[in-house]
C-alpha cells in the first residue's frame, strides 16, 4: 500500500504566499500591540522565559570582571593599608612631640612660678648633655658667665635643690649634682629643725646623712631643706626625704633620696647673686670644707 503526501505539504506554497502571509500577521500584531497593548502579557512571558539564558550568557563577562575588580581592589587596599600605617607612624610621633612639648611647658611654667615667688634674680638654663664619667655626676648647661653665671651658684627646678654650679664658661656651664660623691649640703629637718650635712652618695643617686647619733630624732619621710647656714644655698629650699635608716651602739646611718632631680626635665633655675648674699669667710661645718676662686664657695665634701 503506497501512502504520498498530498501536493500541498509536498510542495508547499510558494515564497511570495508565504511573505504575504507573514507580513499580514506582524502588521496585525503590531496594530494590535499599539492600539491595543494586547503583548504586553506576551512580552513578559517571553522576558521570564529568556532569562536565565541571558544570565548565563552574560556569566563568563560577569566573571572575568569580578576577578579583574578583585586583583584590583586586593593591590588598592594594600596600598591603603601600607599609606594608612605610615600615616599612623607619623602622626604617633606627632603625638609624642606634643606630649613632651605640653610636659616641658608645664615644667617651664612651674619653673617661671617659683622665679615670680622667690622675687630673685635667676635664669633659666637647658641642660645640654649629662657627663659620661661613672665616678663623677656633671651636667652641662647652655648659660655661662656672659649670663651673670658664677661658679659656688645653687641650680634648681620647681621642686627643690638639684645641685650646685662648680665650673663656668663664657656660654655654658658645669653644674655638679647634690648625689656626686664630692658634694655635701646642710640641710634641716622640718618636723623638729634639727641640722645636719647630707653628703652624695655617689653613682646610687641617693644622699647620706652619716654619723648621726643612735638616738637621733630622725624618722622614714621626714623632709630635709636647706638650712641656710652654709651661705651658698637659701633657707629653706627642698633637698631630700629620709628613706632608710640603719641604727646600731653608736651612730645612724640615714640615708635619703633627693627631692629634685635632672632626668625628669631639660630646664633648670640658677640663682643669681645667691653666692655674694648669703656668703660666709669660713665653713659652716668642720666635716665640709668651703673652696673659693674668687667667684664665690664650692662646698665639697672633705676627703680623708
Amino acid at each position: 500500500m503506497d501512502h504520498q503526501a498530498p501536493p500541498f505539504f509536498k510542495h508547499g506554497p510558494s515564497p511570495l504566499t508565504r511573505f504575504v502571509f507573514f507580513a499580514l500577521i506582524s502588521l496585525v500584531l503590531m496594530v494590535l500591540d499599539a492600539r491595543l497593548n494586547a503583548l504586553d502579557s506576551l512580552r513578559q512571558l517571553i522576558s521570564v522565559a529568556v532569562a536565565p539564558l541571558q544570565r548565563l550568557a552574560m556569566t563568563p563577562a560577569e566573571l572575568l570582571d569580578r576577578t579583574g575588580n578583585f586583583f584590583v581592589t586586593q593591590a588598592r587596599l594594600q596600598n591603603e593599608n601600607a599609606m594608612h600605617r605610615q600615616r599612623q607612624l607619623v602622626q604617633a610621633a606627632q603625638l609624642q612631640r606634643m606630649q613632651a612639648m605640653q610636659a616641658e611647658n608645664v615644667h617651664l611654667r612651674k619653673i617661671l612660678g617659683v622665679q615670680q615667688q622667690r622675687g630673685e634674680s635667676v635664669v633659666v638654663a637647658e641642660i645640654i648633655y649629662a657627663g659620661r664619667d661613672p665616678f663623677s655626676q656633671k651636667i652641662t648647661v647652655d648659660k655661662g658667665s656672659n649670663h651673670k653665671v658664677q661658679a659656688g651658684q645653687p641650680a634648681l627646678d620647681d621642686i627643690g635643690v638639684i645641685g650646685q654650679v662648680t665650673q663656668v664658661y663664657p656660654f655654658s656651664s658645669e653644674i655638679t649634682p647634690l648625689t656626686d660623691k664630692d658634694q655635701a649640703i646642710p640641710v634641716e629637718i622640718v618636723r623638729n629643725g634639727a641640722r645636719a650635712i647630707a653628703f652624695g652618695h655617689g653613682q646610687d643617686g641617693a644622699l647620706e646623712l652619716p654619723f648621726m647619733a643612735a638616738n637621733a630624732d630622725i624618722q622614714n619621710g621626714d623632709i630635709l631643706v636647706t638650712s641656710g647656714i652654709d651661705g651658698v644655698y637659701p633657707a629653706g629650699l627642698p633637698v631630700a626625704v629620709v628613706s632608710k635608716i640603719e641604727r646600731n651602739a653608736s651612730f645612724a646611718k640615714i640615708t635619703c633620696m633627693p627631692s629634685a632631680g635632672v632626668n625628669r626635665h631639660k630646664q633648670l633655675l640658677i640663682l643669681i647673686g645667691e653666692v655674694r648674699r648669703f656668703q660666709k669667710p669660713g665653713p659652716a661645718n668642720p666635716a665640709a670644707v668651703g673652696t673659693s676662686d674668687g667667684k664665690g664657695p664650692v662646698l665639697k665634701k672633705k676627703r680623708g
